[in-house]
């Protein structure tokens, strides 16, 4: 757990802060949390439970696919954009393996990032993904167990958004940045796999969501192809929701119907929101 990330926890039993000591996170309230010797801590509180989190199979198969650079594209793009805030401390919620974080850490020399998931699993990879970064397990939909204002930049990738917790965390000039698929993305994957189809009015409705903490600042569309062979294609659909979804024995029933290998559309939203008083 670096050292430098610990400044900026909160208990999330009783929100005070948190120090380092013997391997464990100490809040004064008595409240300890265990640093695992992956590197990650647990700041679930005790009544919490992970309900669709990443399994160990999802993460090794987003390991698998995003370390082929399949998404580089949303990867530099993101991280470009907040390097351009001048950030010292980046929090991704939601952040899967760091990926993301680790980019935009690269592309911001002078910050540390704190990795937020509800998957110990996730965690554990995040852990290691940067030497300037931080793991945490918790959940998106209660309090985060961060400081006030203590963010220049959230970071939101394929994620549940929490608009409150996010203004609450972030500083008064912070600013949001979310990347979400659009109706383009995986094309024609998603009738002939039986996958999770794209709300086609999920923009509209992350912005209405976010209304009241948050407005829009800027809005770009990023698409790429990737040619992907039957087996990248089982990695992509097993590191997403539709793992929940589609069995591997149908997946690999409908693939046979498919071209192998698959020119397959990979398309994305990238917003920036600013943080309203």
């Amino acid at each position: 757990m670096l050292a430098d990330v610990v400044r900026h926890l909160v208990c999330p039993v009783c929100g005070a802060d948190l120090e380092h000591a013997d391997r464990r996170l100490r809040c004064p309230g008595g409240h300890t949390f265990d640093i695992a010797r992956q590197g990650y801590a647990n700041l679930l509180p005790g009544n919490a439970r992970p309900g669709t989190a990443d399994t160990s199979e999802m993460v090794r198969a987003r390991e698998e696919f995003l370390s082929a650079g399949h998404f580089a594209a949303p990867a530099d793009r993101l991280a470009w954009s907040v390097s351009m805030a001048g950030p010292s401390f980046v929090l991704d919620a939601g952040a899967g393996t760091g990926h993301y974080l680790s980019a935009a850490l690269d592309r911001s020399p002078d910050a540390i990032g704190l990795a937020l998931d509800i998957s110990k699993h996730a965690a554990r990879r995040a852990a290691k993904a940067h030497p300037r970064a931080g793991a945490v397990v918790a959940d998106l939909w209660r309090p985060l167990p961060v400081r006030d204002g203590a963010a220049d930049a959230v970071m939101n990738v394929f994620a549940p958004r929490n608009a409150a917790e996010f203004h609450r965390v972030l500083r008064d000039d912070g600013l949001l940045f979310t990347v979400t698929p659009s109706q383009r993305h995986l094309g024609p994957l998603v009738d002939a796999l039986g996958l999770l189809s794209i709300d086609k009015r999920k923009t509209e409705r992350m912005d209405a969501a976010l209304a009241g903490y948050f407005k829009l600042d800027s809005r770009q569309e990023l698409e790429t192809e990737a040619v992907l062979s039957h087996d990248e294609i089982t990695t992509l659909v097993g590191m997403g929701p539709s793992a929940h979804h589609v069995p591997v024995e149908q997946l690999s029933e409908r693939l046979v119907e498919l071209a192998d290998p698959l020119p397959v559309p990979l398309a994305f939203v990238l917003s920036t929101y600013r943080r309203l008083e």
